[in-house]
């Protein structure tokens, strides 16, 4: 599986399976992505590798949640970031390689999602976090 920003700056590939899409709901997400949510999968941290760009990537953290974002400094798109000590979550949407087989199996945050954010899809639904094994 390989993926990239928009610019090309920041590419990586990850090297392992990764357990399938899960979307949140939360209005952090809604507003990082200005979508309805934010789709990620999420890889081993040993499978994951920077092909290029690694320095170009920041982050933000919130100052009272427990939520980063991470982004390509030239051109903005959402990039690849820290989702535990093991794992790292990356933004579904950079993906452009190996993606065929992947559909949504989470919805997280279920509780806060917009009125007009309609789910459609067989994605097991969540109120809030989940705890997730790959």
């Amino acid at each position: 599986m390989k993926g990239e920003c928009n610019c090309g700056a920041v590419s990586f590939e990850v090297t392992g399976p990764v357990m399938g899409v899960i979307q949140c709901h939360c209005s952090l997400c809604r507003r990082y992505t200005g979508t309805a949510n934010i789709s990620v999968v999420l890889a081993d941290r040993a499978d994951f590798h920077w092909r290029s760009g690694a320095d170009k990537v920041s982050h933000w953290r919130h100052p009272e949640a427990d939520w980063e974002s991470a982004f390509c400094q030239v051109c903005g798109s959402p990039a690849p970031g820290d989702n535990d000590e093991d794992r790292v979550f990356i933004p579904a949407g950079i993906l452009s390689e190996g993606v065929d087989d992947l559909k949504v199996i989470h919805h997280i945050f279920v509780g806060s999602k917009a009125g007009w954010d309609e789910i459609g899809d067989e994605g097991e639904q969540h109120d809030t976090r989940i705890g997730v094994k790959s």
